[in-house]
């Protein structure tokens, strides 16, 4: 008994300070000897849970209870149903506890977690507000809400609960940045941008420059729009994805106008089109010499609405476009893919799905279209999701512009043939809408920051129209929509 005693405070010693491998191997051999030991099968459950390797941890907790009903197990089992997102079960389980235990914070918060897993939001915010009432100033609880609230199309609800989190926490940079796109979304960017320089890609870009190319920033410091730029060298740069950068392109004339020089580094696949639309700017390849660039100010592109003190009074700059083709292009695949009569389409249906895969069509859904008389379809997917045309070019007479461009000049010089593109939320679609070109934008039930609440209309981009899911993964609706409204305008 003694020793087994002792091999126990060594395993629970080891487990407290994350030595997880070693205690597991000392409560497998206690329990070699006593297999009774619920104490041990349920700390044996919560090494797994923390290596998570949640079957097995779900395995040894229930073990423990069999043995021993001791509630500390079934908020353990609880824990672990809600680490494998078995909503179903974990709300179950913590209902029971808190017939036991009715104030427990840590319960109601986990339950309120739990139903927002399930999607059950009403029932979240309602157990998130009862834990609140019991630990008033948990962060945590609020930033929840929050969530809930931006995702239910509420971002005035949202914004408040975020305010509340950050007067407890001021400095908590992820708080901030969600406050900022739920002040976006509703429309409000005098309150957001300050917070949207907390953004994580905004960090990013700046390390990347750091490490990469280090002779670039270690000697000049960020710009924030209080400096007088007048006699000085600005360097911009990209950050995020090809869409964003192509939104927030509209704003380099306007630091332009209050610097000397300008230098911008965009994605590589992006330099020739900024290079032909911005002529007295002086875009940086990628891979360029780091130093043979001298300047005065750096600044993130995403980062200039904030430091040029814009506005939603005026910062959708976007009047008749503000970015073009050349012509040259433009009249090479006119030659080649687009001297017909046809009222062309070009379609995409898939961007980068490292982030959202709720923003991806199935290529299936847009069949419906292709037998609308006097219509000509054009695919401008790329890379990932290409090969899903393959699906569909036997049935169909599909022209696959995507494997002819090399780069974004390629893109526009192709999309200026084109009478209307038909497109996810994706880098198409902000070319579209920054070259003035007829767009119609399909969106997921949960959409982005940037289309706002009223979809009616799109504030950045003039020709874009907006198509938003009326339920969740039902795109057949939106396709339904299209179909009637192509045909109207056909």
């Amino acid at each position: 008994m003694a020793e087994t005693t002792e091999k126990f405070n060594k395993a629970f010693e080891l487990h407290k300070s994350g030595n997880l491998d070693e205690a597991e191997i000392l409560y497998l051999e206690i329990l070699e000897d006593d297999d009774k030991n619920a104490q041990v099968w349920n700390l044996l459950g919560m090494v797994n849970m923390q290596k998570f390797r949640l079957s097995k941890a779900q395995e040894y907790i229930q073990k423990a209870i069999l043995i021993s009903p001791n509630p500390y197990f079934f908020e353990n089992l609880a824990k672990v149903y809600l680490e494998m997102e078995d909503s179903e079960k974990a709300i179950e389980l913590y209902s029971e506890l808190l017939k036991v235990f009715p104030d427990n914070f840590s319960y109601l918060f986990n339950l309120a977690s739990a139903y927002k897993l399930s999607n059950d939001n009403k029932k979240a915010i309602e157990t998130y507000k009862k834990a609140l009432e019991i630990e008033p100033n948990n962060v945590d609880a609020y930033y929840n809400l929050g969530h809930i609230y931006d995702n239910l199309g509420e971002p005035k609800e949202a914004v408040e609960c975020y305010k509340k989190a950050l007067n407890i926490n001021p400095d908590d940079m992820e708080t901030k940045y969600f406050a900022s796109l739920a002040y976006f979304k509703n429309r409000d960017y005098k309150n957001g941008l300050p917070y949207f320089e907390n953004r994580l890609c905004r960090q990013t870009a700046i390390v990347t420059q750091l490490t990469t190319y280090p002779e670039l920033t270690k000697k000049a410091k960020l710009w924030d729009g209080k400096e007088d730029i007048s006699d000085k060298t600005v360097y911009t740069y990209y950050e995020a994805g090809f869409g964003d950068v192509l939104m927030f392109t509209r704003y380099l004339p306007l630091l332009r106008e209050k610097c000397k020089k300008l230098i911008f580094k965009p994605q590589a696949p992006l330099a020739e089109l900024f290079r032909y639309n911005f002529p007295d700017i002086e875009i940086m390849e990628y891979f360029a010499d780091d130093t043979t660039f001298d300047f005065d100010y750096h600044i993130p592109v995403l980062s200039l609405p904030y430091a040029l003190g814009l506005d939603e009074n005026n910062m959708f700059i976007s009047k008749g476009g503000y970015l073009k083709a050349n012509p040259v292009i433009t009249e090479r695949y006119k030659k080649e893919y687009f001297n017909n009569d046809n009222f062309k389409i070009g379609i995409k249906w898939r961007g980068n799905t490292h982030y959202e895969m709720d923003r991806v069509i199935d290529i299936k859904s847009f069949t419906k279209l292709f037998d609308i008389p006097n219509t000509k379809f054009y695919s401008f997917q790329t890379f990932e999701g290409a090969e899903d045309l393959n699906e569909i070019i036997n049935d169909y007479d599909i022209a696959d512009i995507g494997k002819t461009v090399k780069n974004f000049a390629d893109t526009a010089g192709a999309l200026e043939n084109m009478d209307l593109i038909i497109c996810n939320d994706t880098s198409l679609a902000h070319l579209a809408g920054a070259m003035n070109k007829s767009c119609w934008i399909l969106l997921p039930y949960l959409y982005n920051w940037r289309w706002h609440l009223d979809l009616t209309k799109c504030d950045w981009y003039d020709s874009i129209k907006l198509y938003r899911q009326r339920e969740s993964g039902n795109w057949d609706e939106i396709f339904d929509r299209m179909y009637t409204d192509l045909k109207t305008i056909l």
